[in-house]
């Protein structure tokens, strides 16, 4: 894992329109990368995972009390937010998105006062939904929107300690 670079926004875009990356986040919302990756807001973190020097995925984590546009809506402090995809179709399916999402929990939880981490993959996104379980069985909740579901894991999370509900209301 590397932090992202401005010069990973044409391989970012490149994911965003691949068919396997829009049935798991959905239409591409015409996202400005190269705009997003200038920026260093004190509220997120993002990564880009690789092997043997080749870029294959991304991890996006961000503070959702702190981050705009309020995608969370109002949450309470100390929580994080964590979006990973594997860009390159050769990887899925092989450990790296685990490994990636252990290196996401291990960033998210290593900080002072880390409570839980929220995650929100497709309802249509089974493969997500079937991984995040591994993590932590105990904690799917509905979200507001039919479109996804929100997951949350506190710093216990696969030992399988209950786990706070996601939010209740999501923009």
């Amino acid at each position: 894992m590397r932090p992202a670079r401005l010069d990973d926004a044409d391989r970012l875009r490149a994911w965003d329109e691949k068919p396997h990356i829009i049935e798991i986040m959905g239409e591409n919302e015409d996202r400005d990368r190269g705009r997003e990756l200038a920026r260093h807001p004190p509220w997120r973190w993002w990564f880009i995972a690789e092997v043997e020097g080749n870029p294959i995925g991304t991890v996006q984590i961000i503070d959702p009390a702190e981050e705009e546009p309020r995608y969370w809506g109002e949450v309470e402090p100390n929580l994080r937010a964590i979006d990973i995809w594997i860009g390159e179709e050769e990887y899925i399916g092989r450990g790296f998105g685990t490994a990636m999402m252990a290196f996401a929990l291990a960033h998210c939880f290593g900080k002072t006062g880390v409570t839980a981490v929220l995650i929100d993959p497709l309802v249509s996104n089974m493969k997500a939904r079937r991984s995040m379980k591994n993590w932590d069985s105990s904690n799917w909740a509905p979200a507001v929107s039919a479109e996804t579901i929100a997951w949350s894991i506190d710093s216990k999370g696969r030992d399988g300690a209950p786990c706070r509900q996601g939010p209740e209301r999501m923009s």
